[in-house]
């Protein structure tokens, strides 16, 4: 007796069982005896499932769907009694070739699910492929059986963040990381202990769904023996499956398991998870690049065209999605809702952000239906949502990127100013004091929130090379040093690279501390690259992309030879968080709404209630923050006082009196040597003078009321 009738078979293809699918959703499904496999193409004229035992080089069956399988623009089939963990599928397509037109049909491809859920074929990273493989990239089924043991998204407030962000296999790859596993999801979780003693909650991940890392690989023409290759990972081959090559069980398979397993640790320790997400571009390419999946599946559906059939490159690497294709929008809603609730990701940092919001044919939209759909979706209502608000195709976003009420931004602003500022350039007094209160010039109906303030990423140089360089060096990557960024707006303290001179090495550590505090009281989100807390260095390359090597991996003898780096990164990211002041949801009313007597916040120069505005003054700025006026829900926070100097020479600044019975502690003050650097919270010395401070040559000091 059949019990179920969606489970009886009602078609046989060479002694497979098979049935009509279920269109909806897309990919490979299990259901109750078989797999449903659901494909889309608005162009096809057939399509054929191609069925492999794991790892071989010739299909076990290829199964032509019936006409009466297809229901509108879908094929969608159900084949039962499936080895599913033994078994790699993908698809060939028949239709048109006609490239002018945007069709790229070719049956003898075998082509792989965009919804593949896992992907084999390049299961252990670094072991070169089979290049005679007809099928590369291959899609796999994967049980939904992980134990979560009731973890769920954290949904801290996103003014509460300090995002760090890494990269899965440059944070342990590095001999000196003594992990089990180095390079992997298992590797890094070893690590979480480290992320919680700096006091990291959100940790934001370079691309970790799977990609090609021998992608345009080639020959490093500076270390023999060496390959350089797609390291970073910005170039996706599957947008729904984590890669296989960061997983030390991935030649088991196992990477669901395991990145599922560190997401659930991140999580135990009070870490927030955000993925760094590439919806622009894809693996593909150009007209010239290989058809892996989209391509050959609807070319002219998930890419953008000219006229002529070929690819705008908005992305810079040679094709653009065509994001706003409601096909492919759905794509990206059903890809982004898998990972929050399969993955309990947190949130999601968008590559190049600005390019979801173009038209078909790469104009910008007004309303951009994909970013309003993103903002406004159910599953997705408690994700962080940050756009990188630029592209490669000029668009520039920072500030008016199409928000509704949702999207933060990574504020390129404030990296510029800041930089620009620190090193010692003039004229920038007014433009500092926006970034310090969370850019209100630019979200004022946003509030402090929209803004991801950060002062280095991957993109360009690290902290200490910021400080070390004034220009580039990046003749490691093959290209003459003609590739990355010229204007890094960098200053290298008097002299370019390594050096011993004591003063050089003194005024660089300074500056690194500037930043980080400049960082960590500026009201917004902070972000900090991985390895700024131990002065990492890349040797002043500021596009590591291709580097497999000691540029891009953590070396964690650092954690003691800079111990005074890392000591200053733990303490002031622990001011952050001991003083509710420094993170408000809304922006300052520069006035006194609680009847304290103090504003919110004052302003205020080398005299006290006297900041100087004008065009004489290129280097001196202090404010004060009234902590009654702490964030709502919180407990009233002490008065916070910190005074800038990028002159050469130490100033005196005069204080602001404090409420009777208050005195000044002394948090911060970067011209001094460690321990006298900086204080742990709560364990601040009452300051000698209570009417003045000096303020050293390119300095801060960081002042607690109470």
């Amino acid at each position: 007796m059949v019990e179920r009738i969606d489970s009886y078979p009602t078609h046989e293809h060479d002694g497979y069982k098979l049935r009509t699918g279920r269109p909806l959703p897309f990919g490979a499904s299990l259901v109750p005896g078989g797999v449903n496999f659901s494909v889309y193409s608005s162009h096809a004229t057939a399509c054929t499932l191609v069925l492999f035992e794991k790892g071989a080089a010739q299909p076990l069956v290829e199964i032509p769907f019936p006409d009466e399988f297809r229901i509108g623009n879908t094929f969608s089939m159900i084949v039962f009694d499936i080895d599913v963990e033994n078994t790699e599928y993908g698809y060939r397509m028949d239709g048109p070739w006609e490239p002018e037109v945007g069709h790229r049909f070719n049956k003898d491809n075998i082509l792989m699910d965009p919804y593949a859920k896992a992907i084999g074929g390049r299961d252990a990273w670094g072991k070169p492929p089979n290049w005679d493989d007809p099928y590369q990239h291959r899609g796999r089924l994967v049980f939904d059986d992980f134990d979560w043991e009731n973890d769920r998204p954290l949904e801290l407030p996103i003014e509460d963040l300090i995002i760090y962000e890494a990269h899965v296999r440059g944070f342990t790859r590095h001999e000196s990381s003594g992990v089990k596993h180095p390079g992997t999801f298992a590797g890094l979780r070893e690590k979480i202990p480290y992320l919680k003693e700096l006091g990291i909650n959100c940790i934001e991940l370079m691309p970790v769904y799977e990609f090609d890392e021998f992608e345009h690989s080639r020959p490093n023409p500076m270390r023999e023996g060496e390959m350089l290759m797609n390291y970073w990972g910005y170039s996706t081959v599957g947008f729904f499956a984590p890669k296989a090559g960061y997983a030390a069980t991935g030649v088991l398979a196992m990477q669901v398991d395991e990145f599922k397993a560190l997401v659930k640790e991140l999580h135990r320790s009070g870490i927030e998870v955000m993925l760094d997400v590439v919806f622009n571009h894809t693996a593909e390419g150009n007209e010239r690049g290989p058809s892996i999946s989209y391509k050959g599946l609807d070319n002219k559906v998930y890419y953008m065209l000219t006229p002529e059939g070929y690819y705008f490159n908005f992305s810079g690497t040679g094709n653009t999605l065509n994001c706003n294709h409601p096909v492919v929008r759905g794509m990206v809603l059903d890809c982004l809702r898998y990972w929050a609730a399969e993955y309990h990701i947190d949130g999601f940092r968008f590559d190049l952000a600005a390019i979801l919001g173009r038209d078909q044919n790469g104009a910008p939209l007004a309303n951009p239906p994909l970013l309003e759909m993103l903002a406004h979706d159910p599953v997705l209502a408690k994700c962080k949502l940050i756009a990188e608000a630029w592209d490669a195709g000029g668009l520039y976003q920072v500030g008016s990127f199409p928000a509704y009420g949702r999207w933060a931004e990574w504020n390129g602003k404030y990296r510029d100013v800041m930089r620009r500022f620190v090193k010692g350039d003039t004229g920038l007094i007014g433009e500092v004091a926006q970034r310090l209160q969370g850019s209100p010039d630019l979200y004022a109906l946003r509030g402090p929130t929209a803004s991801v303030n950060f002062v280095t990423c991957h993109d360009g140089f690290t902290l200490h090379d910021l400080v070390a360089y004034n220009g580039k060096h990046n003749e490691a990557n093959g290209e003459d040093n003609r590739d990355g960024n010229d204007d890094n707006l960098s200053w290298n303290c008097g002299w370019e690279g390594v050096t011993e001179d004591p003063g050089v090495v003194a005024l660089r550590q300074q500056q690194m501390k500037n930043f980080a505090a400049l960082l960590m009281v500026s009201q917004g989100v902070p972000m900090i690259l991985m390895g700024d807390e131990v002065a990492r260095t890349k040797g002043g390359n500021n596009n590591t992309y291709c580097h497999d090597n000691e540029l891009n991996w953590l070396d964690w003898s650092l954690r003691e030879a800079n111990a005074e780096q890392f000591r200053f990164f733990k303490h002031i990211i622990a001011f952050r968080h001991a003083h509710p002041a420094l993170r408000s949801r809304y922006h300052f009313a520069n006035r006194d709404y609680v009847g304290s007597g103090y504003p919110d916040i004052s302003w205020h120069g080398t005299q006290a209630w006297a900041a100087d505005w004008s065009e004489n003054n290129d280097h001196t700025l202090a404010f004060m923050l009234c902590g009654k006026h702490a964030k709502q829900g919180t407990a009233q926070d002490d008065y916070l006082y910190v005074a800038i100097n990028t002159y050469w020479d130490g100033l005196p600044f005069e204080l602001p009196g404090l409420p009777s019975g208050m005195k000044w502690h002394i948090s911060t003050n970067t011209s001094m040597s460690a321990p006298q650097d900086i204080f742990a919270p709560g364990k601040e010395p009452v300051l000698d003078d209570q009417s003045h401070v000096i303020v050293g040559g390119r300095s801060l000091v960081i002042l607690v009321g109470r």
